[in-house]
């Protein structure tokens, strides 16, 4: 009896439960192009910055204190970093990136 009446409960709850539609969409990437114009490198202690001109360049240590401020004055523009060897956070207008410094 105990059987039956688990089944019977068992089957009303399958049929009472509710269908869900699910429906996928497409995903669209948008780029920036800000991204795409401003390329940052290191070599050495020798940042290296293009595309950013007219911009805010940012340099923050791994602990979030900002070690240096500067307006980028030019297309093509190298900075020596007087910094001790580590890994930092380089921020220019709206492009975040880490860098290491050997």
């Amino acid at each position: 009896m105990k059987k039956i009446l688990t089944h019977i409960i068992f089957t009303l709850i399958l049929l009472l439960g509710s269908a869900t539609t699910i429906q996928a969409s497409t995903s669209v990437d948008l780029i920036d192009q800000d991204f795409q114009s401003i390329n940052i490198s290191v070599t050495g202690n020798v940042l290296h910055v293009t595309g950013a001109e007219n911009e805010m360049l940012f340099v923050y240590n791994v602990t979030g204190v900002r070690v240096l401020a500067v307006k980028v004055d030019g297309s093509d523009k190298r900075y020596t970093l007087s910094m001790p060897r580590g890994c930092y956070i380089i921020k220019v207008g709206k492009l975040v990136r880490k860098i290491s410094i050997c």
